[in-house]
């Protein structure tokens, strides 16, 4: 069977894609192209809005959004991903439940920066993009940040050229997701879009918002990191991914706690947390995020060690918890898991809020092909739809 590679743009080839749309649609030029990239989590899941660690990276695969400012506060939105052409909103109209579909990750940013006290008008924006949608690799995220450095030059905010800045703006797209979207994620993907680094995987300290850069490059070590888009499209915003954070902030406050991640470093430990619960759903939610987070840090101990073959039994536990006590795995996630690990992997793991999505395989380099094979062929054997791969490399932020 034939594999279907996801490629990714090349960043001129990515930007001229978006300034095409855009002279198209707008019959003038953009004063610029900005772009973000997509993400894959290594390990640490459904961790970031429990104030725990989470360690991404960002693909190669961006989003790339053209951008002019206008004298007025209407903003129009063409994207080549959408068929039914021009969309025009006035900023004055945008709100809490006012906006539907992927505009909303657009306007809500332009909206966020208007609420933390940013002075930012209306524009034009075309919209092209080689991150998957649907396929748990923060398409959304990779939306919103392209958008937020976007207007962060064109309105002269000065924010995306430090830490600090790029922070601040992370935040703000958060609360654009959450409140304009209407999806309830945490800070993880946000992140990994505008401060990543090349070459290096983001450990995220979701608690205070610190970060560290640990060195990512299996290629050195003669392995590859293959992500499968399994095709079984996920949404976030269905209801049951805010279940489960529900389940997590109920079970906190039983325990008397601000986050789950508290229980990591209480001298009593999991089986006092655990003994506290009465709902075994909650239960099985606080062991997943607890031992999760300890996931997490030895997983960056092994890459410190230079011990990466090592991390493929972090990333099957991880699955086996996100399957079993989270419950956020699907058959497509477990095919791809099970059949990467029969075909040599050292590890896999379904990545992202789960309910479909992506999976991710720790292979020999010299592998990749075959174990992809593998799975394309037992996904053809089970009667499901081919799924699309592509080999991740820690890559840039925003820019």
């Amino acid at each position: 069977m034939s594999i279907d590679w996801l490629e990714d743009w090349a960043p001129t080839d990515g930007a001229e894609r978006a300034a095409s749309v855009f002279r198209t649609r707008f019959d003038t030029e953009p004063e610029g192209t900005w772009s973000a990239p997509g993400r894959v989590n290594l390990i640490g899941e459904h961790t970031d809005y429990n104030g725990g660690l989470c360690l991404p990276i960002a693909l190669p695969h961006r989003t790339y959004a053209a951008v002019r400012r206008r004298d007025d506060d209407l903003v129009r939105l063409v994207s080549a991903q959408e068929p039914t052409g021009l969309r025009t909103i006035d900023l004055a109209d945008v709100a809490p439940g006012a906006v539907d579909g992927w505009v909303g990750y657009v306007v809500g940013v332009a909206w966020a920066l208007r609420q933390a006290g940013h002075a930012i008008g209306g524009f034009d924006v075309a919209i092209d993009s080689c991150v998957p949608y649907g396929a748990g690799l923060s398409s959304s995220a990779a939306l919103e940040a392209s958008v937020a450095v976007a207007l962060d030059a064109v309105f002269g905010l000065g924010l995306e050229g430090s830490d600090e800045g790029r922070t601040t703006l992370a935040a703000l797209c958060v609360r654009a997701e959450n409140e304009i979207a209407g999806a309830p994620t945490g800070g993880m993907d946000q992140a990994a879009a505008l401060r990543a680094r090349e070459g290096d995987a983001l450990l995220l300290d979701c608690l205070d918002g610190s970060v560290r850069h640990v060195p990512f490059d299996l290629a050195a070590h003669d392995l590859a990191l293959l992500v499968v888009d399994t095709r079984a499209e996920h949404a976030l915003v269905d209801g049951q991914y805010a279940a489960r954070r529900a389940a997590c902030e109920a079970a906190a406050a039983t325990l008397g706690v601000e986050t789950l991640r508290e229980i990591n470093s209480d001298p009593r430990g999991l089986e006092w947390a655990l003994d506290k619960l009465d709902d075994e759903d909650q239960v099985r939610r606080v062991r997943h995020v607890v031992t999760e987070i300890d996931r997490v840090t030895w997983f960056v101990a092994l890459l410190d060690a230079g011990e990466v073959s090592l991390i493929g039994t972090l990333m099957n536990q991880s699955h086996a918890s996100l399957r079993d006590d989270y419950e956020v795995s699907c058959r497509e996630l477990d095919l791809v898991v099970d059949t990467a690990r029969a075909a040599g992997a050292l590890g896999a793991r379904m990545t992202g809020g789960g309910f479909g999505g992506s999976a991710i395989a720790l292979v020999a380099a010299d592998e990749v092909d075959r174990v992809a094979h593998a799975v394309a062929d037992a996904f053809a054997d089970a009667g499901l739809r081919a799924p699309g791969f592509l080999v991740a490399t820690a890559s840039a932020p925003a820019s």
